[in-house]
């Protein structure tokens, strides 16, 4: 009988954030050791209240940017997976300190490929559909090199995750680590925070606030939206598959819908008689994003499952109950109240 000090552990680096935090717990549900790595610069501690006290899991607090904590050094010989989560991931967010955005993506990087290089671990980076930057190909397939500005406002993410990428797969190349690489396409639900300048986020809390939701441009963007329980699946799928590991994977949802008709579909669940305002376009905002799939439908048997209207609902009751707010339009009452 193997001994708690003595079983493997997978370390999830950025796991109290958004889509970390549901990996830990979705871990935890099946039976996984789990150690979260966090430095809490943009994630919330709330997210992982649920989590404290449960048997297998550990919170570290640690900046992947400096040394890895010493806790996590020590007993590197029992990591098996590493899956690496950290950095911020909306505009308002990482535009903030663009170094640290950076250094988080290459730096950081390394030092857990480092880790896992010694841990004999395996190493899954996730990345991001910014990588496509605003694409002249639609849908976006992993072969894709990308239309992305390397000196606007949002290189320090975009071309922080090519390089985080490129890293990920010189360790492959080299024989130093076993990688899997997710792109990562637009994702929600709870555990969202309240101002990361998300679209879903942001239109949620306008509405549940009683102010004007706001659109960029004229509203006909397009954007495909993935259900975080649908993400963590396709990331947990792709950390145990038995693909070679040089070829990126999409994770996304390709139902494709305009930001305006998202917002119409915001103020039907919270609210009548919701305004809108229009602001101009961010520099280098994608006009169109919508993943190929094919990929992880053909290697891992992975597609989203959670229809936008019931993963809207969801999420905007769990912002309901965040802000303690009821809201006034047709949510179903069953699920304003879980």
């Amino acid at each position: 009988m193997t001994n708690d000090d003595e079983k493997s552990l997978i370390l999830v680096a950025g796991g109290a954030g958004f889509i970390g935090s549901h990996l830990c717990a979705e871990l935890l549900d099946r039976g996984e050791q789990v150690v979260c790595l966090d430095n809490l610069q943009t994630s919330n501690l709330d997210n992982l209240r649920g989590l404290e006290g449960r048997p297998g899991f550990e919170f570290v607090r640690g900046d992947i940017v400096e040394a890895l904590p010493a806790s996590i050094l020590d007993r590197a010989h029992r990591f098996k997976q590493i899956y690496n989560c950290a950095c911020p991931a909306s505009p308002p967010q990482y535009q903030v300190d663009p170094e640290h955005t950076m250094l988080t993506n290459v730096v950081g990087t390394d030092r857990l490929l480092r880790l896992a290089a010694d841990a004999g671990a395996r190493f899954l980076l996730t990345s991001t559909s910014e990588v496509y930057g605003d694409p002249e190909m639609h849908p976006q397939r992993e072969e894709y090199r990308g239309w992305v500005s390397c000196t606007g406002p949002r290189a320090c993410y975009d071309e922080g995750k090519r390089a985080a990428e490129a890293l990920t797969y010189d360790f492959c190349r080299t024989g130093r680590a076993e990688v899997r690489v997710a792109r990562i396409f637009n994702t929600y639900g709870p555990h969202m925070h309240f101002d990361d300048g998300r679209v879903v986020s942001n239109l949620i809390v306008q509405a549940l606030s009683g102010k004007p939701l706001t659109l960029y441009g004229d509203g006909s963007q397009t954007r495909s939206f993935c259900y975080v329980s649908d993400l963590v699946q396709g990331l947990i799928l792709l950390m145990n598959s038995d693909i070679t590991g040089m070829e990126p994977i999409n994770l996304g949802n390709p139902h494709e819908i305009t930001v305006g008709e998202l917002a119409e579909r915001v103020a039907g669940f919270i609210g009548d008689n919701v305004a809108i305002e229009y602001h101009p376009l961010p520099v280098d905002d994608p006009r169109r994003r919508k993943p190929d799939i094919g990929r992880a439908r053909e290697l891992l048997g992975w597609e989203p499952r959670v229809p936008l209207t019931e993963g809207l609902e969801r999420t905007c009751a769990w912002f309901a109950r965040a802000m303690d707010v009821v809201p006034t339009g047709p949510m179903p009452l069953e699920v304003a109240a879980e």
